[in-house]
């Protein structure tokens, strides 16, 4: 698999698992130790990742942070992980004293969900009070996906960390003040406008009425930017179904079952094991090509979303976990997995399936 087809399949896995996880052992387990090997760290490597690393303070001995990972045998990324639960405002310091005499270049304090990123834009060798970054894994977006992507063994670099380091950070303060200007807007803020708009001394009285208006304004400019790019979403969609309705010519039309579509809910193990076929499909072809169609009573995986173009079928919601692959004639063989892992001992049929289509 792919860092991106990794990561996604560890968010949906947290999503899945988080309400039965019942205690911080259980949540470095469970998701902050596969995070650390979706970066490329070898967790069973103790010279590249250090669990229970000394960070001894002063006369205070025996203080230990959660995770050390080395790099060129120094501490370059501390980590320090609570329960899926705890909220981390209230342990900030905690990392803050790590950070002072481990000599890593970056901090990050984590329950398993979200993650905070530290270093020391303010003042050299001393963690910042903020983070310059943070996100949540069970919400991850594509930017985000780019910006961890630099944290990956194959990729870390320091400088170039840094370099955006300043500007995640001043983004994020950006979009706090903006959040809280919409929500409340300041009197300078609201000055801001009425100087543009009337003249005069900008008294209490002749701003009281900007209040209310410079609020309304801007919500509703923000609700016809959302509108207009819905209608060009839609407008895109149309033109894209109307081109594919003109050159698809081998793709049966089926009547729609509204009612038994609207029953159909995929599972997050279902879209585990569809990154899992991509990663193992996208090293022989492009994996844009890979599509899913749920259905009431399996997960199918297709090339180019053809229903002529089956690469397998996923029957995970039963208490047996089945993929069925396809023969020469298209005839289904099932084959029962104990794990989603066990979709990787198919890998050599599913490419051969999918490049079968381009053959012919």
């Amino acid at each position: 698999m792919d860092f991106q087809d990794v990561i996604k399949a560890l968010g949906d896995k947290v999503s899945r698992m988080q309400e039965s996880i019942q205690t911080e052992e259980a949540t470095k387990m469970a998701f902050v130790m596969p995070f650390i090997s979706a970066l490329g760290y070898d967790i069973f490597n103790p010279m590249e990742v250090v669990p229970e690393f000394i960070a001894d303070l002063g006369i205070k001995k025996g203080e230990k942070v959660d995770y050390c990972i080395f790099m060129e045998g120094k501490p370059t990324i501390i980590i320090e992980c609570k329960h899926w639960k705890e909220k981390l405002d209230v342990h900030n310091s905690q990392l803050h004293r790590y950070f002072h005499v481990t000599t890593s270049k970056f901090g990050i304090l984590t329950n398993g969900i979200i993650y905070r990123f530290y270093t020391d834009l303010v003042e050299p060798n001393k963690m910042d009070d903020k983070p310059f970054w943070e996100f949540n894994i069970t919400d991850l977006q594509e930017q985000t996906i780019f910006e961890l992507k630099k944290y990956h063994k194959t990729t870390f670099s320091v400088e170039n960390i840094l370099s955006s380091a300043t500007e995640l950070k001043y983004a994020k303060e950006i979009k706090k003040i903006m959040l809280e200007e919409l929500a409340n807007p300041s009197e300078a803020f609201v000055k801001h406008f009425a100087r543009q708009i009337i003249s005069g001394q900008m008294t209490a009285k002749v701003l009281e009425p900007f209040n209310s208006l410079v609020k309304r304004a801007l919500n509703q400019l923000i609700s016809d930017m959302i509108s207009d790019r819905l209608k060009n979403a839609l407008a895109s969609e149309e033109d894209r179904s109307s081109i594919q309705a003109r050159v698809v010519e081998d793709t049966t039309v089926q009547p729609v079952n509204v009612e038994a579509a609207s029953k159909v809910v995929t599972i997050e193990l279902e879209k585990e094991a569809f990154y899992i076929v991509r990663s193992i499909l996208r090293t022989k072809i492009d994996a844009n090509r890979v599509t899913h169609r749920d259905t009431q009573s399996y997960f199918g995986i297709l090339l180019d979303d053809n229903n002529r173009k089956p690469i397998c079928r996923l029957y995970l919601e039963g208490n047996k976990k089945i993929i069925s692959l396809l023969d020469d004639a298209k005839k289904e063989m099932r084959h029962e997995i104990q794990t989603l892992d066990d979709i990787y001992a198919h890998a050599e049929h599913l490419i051969n399936t999918a490049l079968s289509y381009d053959n012919k």
